[in-house]
């Protein structure tokens, strides 16, 4: 347990790690520690548009699909002299989302939150070091893990003790993940059998794989609130005490 790491996370995870030391976000599907990233730029007025959205997703400011055969034509209209400083710029930050200035009709960096870590300025500038090699959001360094698509509230029942409890889980997670979600209830959750309906669950299979419905859209089609049911998990004990 020591070693585990977890894959997915919800994004109410992410949105806890805005601690002090702390800067999480999402964008694209991954999740993104950038403490490192806030440490290391401590004081540069470019870190702040990163700390107004520590917790979010930023998926918004990226552009997933690269537009290489476009710039290559934007650049070939620039002066030899700007040639090296537009690709460097633009090539080795494809998915920031661009927009065609009105003014200049120039392709530039569309950022309304204001200019972040690692954007080129809009014009050549003598001070601004490029040699900082992969921009943030391309260093798998700062990756930790895969952002749910779907979230499901499950109940899990202990049927020794009678206790309840109610987790919010990925819906991308095996159930040995949810077990290991479980455990700060019961150190021995192991220990137990885990059934559905009175069936033994495949702990290497989800819940929907385990034939447990995901029936939120149902819920929102009938305008009822989806807490007033969730599919509950009853806990077998083994008569060991295996532990994590």
């Amino acid at each position: 347990m020591e070693n585990f790491q977890r894959r997915y996370f919800t994004p109410r995870e992410v949105a806890a790690q805005t601690r002090p030391g702390q800067l999480w976000v999402s964008f694209l599907g991954r999740v993104w520690d950038l403490s490192p990233l806030a440490r290391q730029y401590k004081g540069d007025v470019l870190l702040r548009p990163i700390l107004e959205a520590a917790g979010k997703d930023i998926s918004h400011w990226f552009n997933p699909k690269t537009k290489d055969a476009h710039l290559q034509s934007i650049i070939s209209l620039f002066p030899s002299a700007l040639k090296d400083w537009w690709l460097h710029s633009q090539l080795s930050l494809h998915k920031i989302q661009t927009h065609v200035d009105p003014l200049t009709g120039c392709l530039k960096y569309y950022t309304p939150q204001g200019r972040f870590i690692h954007i080129p300025p809009q014009l050549p500038c003598s001070d601004w070091a490029n040699d900082f090699g992969l921009p943030w959001w391309k260093d798998s360094k700062y990756e930790v893990g895969i952002l749910a698509s779907k979230t499901r509230h499950i109940r899990i029942v202990n049927t020794l003790t009678s206790q309840e409890h109610v987790l919010e889980v990925c819906a991308e997670e095996s159930m040995w993940d949810i077990l290991r979600r479980y455990l700060p209830y019961n150190a021995h959750a192991a220990s137990y059998t885990w059934k559905y309906e009175g069936v033994n669950l495949n702990m290497d299979k989800t819940l929907e794989q385990n034939k447990i419905p995901d029936e939120d859209e149902e819920f929102y089609q009938l305008n009822l609130d989806s807490s007033l049911y969730m599919p509950a998990i009853l806990l077998y004990f083994n008569d060991d005490l295996t532990e994590f």
